[in-house]
């Protein structure tokens, strides 16, 4: 289990401990104990070291409002001789004309062009260290062997994928989930019906994810536990329903209003 809570200025006292009250409020353990990036500084600076031993780093003074517009076209290339003003620098990990292909376990075979995404920050100008490099560092230090996430992270593996082989790691396998999107085809996170889920009704919120997920629970088994729920799950689990779909449509309503209707 791994918090990341790298970008501490935007930490809230108390999320962790709620993440961690909320997983297993659903009937989600883990394994081990629970580590967090904040804490391992000093593992992400020997990799940096690594890579700079390579040359495979640079220092970039450009701003995020510099490169707006470009994420389609990746880093311009703009620092790869040297910062072009005085003061803070982030660092890019450098890529060059390489391909990064991969088999997502739903999203099918996978090619990006390294230089068409650019060069990628893993440190900030702040100094703190960019979620890629950590994250990178992170699985492989706990053994991490198949990574199962969002849909809209699916080009940023091919990053990941670049930094592990720079260091000599082994990358996991990946799988991305389609997204809950609303009618316009914005993220429903980041909407306004957009609701923390609550673990007093874990039952009905584990039964709406698995219809999301295609996987066509019984709806006899909405009223279960989580336990019940995540055992019928694993028995049931299938991902060809979800092949290639990148994104599937928000439920009109928060499922709780399911169990009163």
């Amino acid at each position: 289990m791994r918090i990341e809570d790298l970008d501490t200025p935007r930490v809230v006292p108390g999320c962790a401990e709620g993440i961690l009250r909320t997983l297993e409020g659903f009937g989600l353990g883990w394994d081990g104990e629970v580590e967090y990036q904040s804490r391992r500084t000093e593992r992400y600076a020997a990799a940096l070291a690594v890579l700079a031993s390579k040359g495979l780093l640079f220092q970039c003074s450009c701003s995020r409002r510099e490169l707006t517009g470009l994420h389609d076209r990746g880093y311009p290339g703009t620092c790869r001789k040297g910062p072009t003003r005085a003061g803070p620098t982030a660092l890019r990990f450098r890529v060059d004309e390489g391909v990064v292909r991969f088999d997502d376990r739903i999203q099918g075979p996978q090619e990006f062009a390294l230089r068409r995404l650019g060069d990628v920050v893993v440190r900030r100008r702040d100094g703190l260290i960019a979620y890629q490099l950590a994250v990178t560092i992170d699985d492989a230090a706990q053994g991490i062997t198949d990574v199962v996430r969002g849909a809209d992270l699916l080009d940023s593996t091919a990053w990941q994928i670049a930094i592990a082989r720079a260091l000599g790691l082994d990358p996991p396998a990946f799988a991305h989930l389609p997204l809950v999107v609303e009618p316009d085809g914005s993220k429903l996170a980041k909407s306004r019906r957009s609701a923390p889920v609550d673990p007093l009704h874990s039952g009905a919120w584990l039964w709406q994810t698995l219809r999301l997920l295609r996987q066509d629970p019984p709806p006899e088994l909405m009223r279960e536990p989580a336990p019940v729920q995540l055992a019928w799950a694993v028995r049931h689990w299938r991902l060809d329903p979800l092949a290639g779909l990148k994104s599937v449509p928000a439920p009109a309503a928060e499922p709780t209003a399911e169990l009163t209707s």
